[in-house]
């Protein structure tokens, strides 16, 4: 009996692991993104690499570590990576000593918190780099579900970036990559509007040094997200869920360092990089993710109409080849029913590269409104005391069009 074809009444389904082509049959995606692009540019891409030197910050979540082995391959003078997670900086250099090797130049881990004084120390000792990426980010719309994550997540997505910014200035740096999200387009969560106020001061510091951004879509099995977590379901032998009503822009994991390290190589300074769609990338709705996904195992979704029959289906049903699933509407705070990479008062180059769009920036900011946030949060902070209802107004002050609809439940409501 096959791996795909085991009786779920009495034994764990065990997925195998996913080569890209799974992956971009999954996302129902005929072929790699930039592939075209990548070897246009190759030497030159190359020789810059092999040329600079590099700090990775936030370097072993999933994108930082795809970004981290589209540096590594090509034989940086001088790469380090820091991140807080210990065990996936470990993970890291498993896979590169397993998949590449060695390279010439400089390369080290260091498992530290951005916004600590060791950090600090670590730069005063040794902060001279060409470029610095920072992938560092809380990502996910349930962040904002209390006042005091959604806190964190400021800290992360927003005052790290001024720091390290501003740390990236003092040492001298040519360049300063900053990751955003597809979800700053007219935001309708707190995270989008966060990233959407990260572009403003990545702005603000653009005429001291040369910054670029990106855009993404939803990396395809990362860390954390739904394609994933439908990984750990199956595994651990639970339904998998996915709402009916929602569409997402996937790229593959390689694909987003690729769009990293096209953006910042090659942006100039108020350059936002970003996916273009075409008849291979387009929106896709969650669920026909989740039932190709299935698919791909060899299983047929069983549809269930509750969470408690999805999450009793084991227990009364012995069927080989079928998996339970639920696939309700979006009923979350947050939650966009589709995502877009840019507003139509952004000028855009869609010439420039077959795969890869551009938005061109004019890099406006209200230095009043910055200061005016960065004021309140700091009050916050030291009266440790806030709301999320307070952190709320302040993010409709900073972004007069922010759509945010509060509806009393979040993703931590559901399963």
């Amino acid at each position: 009996m096959s791996p795909q074809t085991k009786d779920v009444g009495t034994d764990v389904f065990k997925p195998k692991n996913m080569v890209a082509n799974e992956i971009l049959h999954i996302i129902d995606r005929g072929k790699a993104l930039f592939t075209s692009d990548i070897t246009t540019v190759e030497n030159e891409l190359r020789q810059r690499v092999e040329g600079s030197r590099f700090l990775v910050l936030g370097g072993a979540g999933s994108i930082g570590q795809a970004v981290t082995k589209e540096l590594f391959k090509r034989n940086p003078k001088k790469l380090h990576v820091v991140d807080l997670s210990e065990n996936n900086l470990v993970e890291l250099v498993r896979d590169l000593r397993s998949s590449i090797g060695y390279i010439d130049g400089d390369f080290q881990t260091f498992a530290l918190d951005i916004g600590s004084v060791e950090y600090d120390a670590m730069i005063q000792a040794d902060g001279q780099f060409d470029y610095v990426l920072n992938l560092s980010a809380l990502k996910h719309v349930r962040s904002e579900k209390d006042p005091f994550t959604l806190m964190r997540m400021i800290d992360v997505n927003i005052t790290n970036t001024v720091k390290t910014i501003e740390q990236s200035i003092a040492n001298g740096v040519t360049k300063y990559f900053c990751v955003s999200t597809d979800k700053a387009a007219n935001p309708v969560n707190m995270m989008g509007a966060s990233k959407r106020i990260m572009e403003a001061y990545l702005w603000k510091y653009s005429d001291q040094i040369s910054i670029s951004t990106a855009r993404f879509a939803n990396v395809a099995f990362s860390d954390g997200s739904l394609l994933h977590g439908f990984n750990l379901r199956l595994d651990k032998r639970q339904p998998i869920v996915a709402p009916s009503d929602i569409s997402r822009y996937f790229v593959t994991p390689s694909e987003s360092g690729e769009l990293c390290l096209m953006s910042c190589i090659f942006g100039v300074t108020g350059d936002t990089f970003f996916p273009k769609e075409n008849e291979n990338f387009r929106l896709t709705s969650m669920q026909t993710v989740a039932e190709r996904f299935l698919a791909m195992k060899g299983l047929t979704p069983k549809v269930c109409e509750s969470e408690e029959e999805a999450r009793m289906y084991f227990n009364s049903n012995k069927r080989t080849g079928t998996w339970p699933c639920f696939f309700p509407t979006s009923d979350t705070t947050g939650e966009k029913p589709f995502e877009e990479f840019y507003t139509e008062d952004e000028t855009l180059d869609l010439e420039h590269f077959l795969a890869f769009g551009i938005i061109k920036n004019d890099r406006s900011f209200d230095p009043q409104k910055l200061n005016q946030f960065e004021e309140t949060i700091k009050d916050f902070r030291e009266s440790r005391q806030w709301s999320k209802k307070a952190i709320v107004d302040l993010f409709q002050m900073m972004l007069p069009h922010f759509q945010h609809e509060e509806k009393g439940k979040s993703l931590d409501n559901k399963m």
